[in-house]
């Protein structure tokens, strides 16, 4: 277990991309500090399985991130996972969905790094691991907040890496495409209504048309590469963004 003593903190990981990177750092020994929202008795049970503490917070506001900061403790891992989507043509997406994806999805990401690094600094190692989206390499209609953020996402990561990079610290994107979770599943009812397309359609036609797998990513497999980041192995992994497609950004 070679992440032992190490402290990690996973944000949006009470379900999803976040607990499976949770349990794929926790298998190797690292202390977990989940965030994220779900019944008592869910986040009981994961907190048991982990041995973890669980610290809720609103992300999309700054006093929400510093809050989660200041109860996490000192961190070596940071996963920014937690994120929204909102899918509708520009002129008419909700000014104040576009506030709030660029917050949870961006903005956050700036505040934990910021009051993550100096002890990541202070210790001489640490890993920063952004979870971007196929989406911070290329685009699709209807998704300008989405999209936006996770350019700026993978822009964040590459000034943290230059930043960090003689402090033993790297900071690193992966970008999935379409994965299975409940952030996509509940993205089709937004999109059959916006394309007029039924559930099979939107599945088919819209998420993995351009994934050439025709398969989606599964949680697992984007913590195992998690994982592998913070190995002392992925050290010249350093502002990287790693896609995890099916091929979708190879065209």
């Amino acid at each position: 277990m070679f992440l032992q003593g190490k402290r990690a903190l996973i944000t949006g990981s009470t379900s999803g991309i976040g607990l499976a990177i949770a349990r794929g750092l926790h298998a190797e020994g690292a202390q977990v500090v989940l965030s994220g929202f779900g019944d008592e008795a869910t986040i009981a049970a994961l907190t048991a399985e982990l041995s973890a503490i669980h610290v809720p917070g609103d992300l999309s506001q700054r006093e929400g991130v510093e809050a989660l900061m200041a109860a996490a403790g000192p961190i070596d891992i940071l996963v920014n996972n937690a994120g929204a989507q909102f899918v509708a043509p520009v002129e008419e997406f909700p000014v104040e969905k576009w506030d709030f994806i660029i917050a949870l999805n961006l903005t956050a990401a700036f505040h934990t790094a910021r009051l993550a690094v100096p002890h990541m600094k202070q210790a001489g190692w640490g890993r920063i691991i952004n979870i971007a989206s196929a989406h911070s390499l290329t685009a699709s209609p209807f998704k300008s907040a989405y999209v936006s953020a996770k350019h700026g996402l993978a822009g964040l990561t590459k000034t943290l890496a230059l930043e960090l990079a003689t402090f033993g610290t790297t900071a690193n994107c992966i970008s999935p495409g379409y994965v299975w979770t409940p952030l996509v599943e509940n993205q089709i009812p937004d999109t059959m209504k916006t394309r007029n397309m039924t559930r099979e359609e939107v599945i088919r036609d819209v998420m993995l048309v351009r994934q050439p797998t025709k398969r989606f990513v599964q949680p697992e497999d984007i913590a195992a590469m998690a994982v592998f980041l913070c190995r002392e192995e992925a050290s010249n992994f350093n502002g990287s963004n790693v896609s995890m497609d099916g091929g979708w950004t190879a065209e």
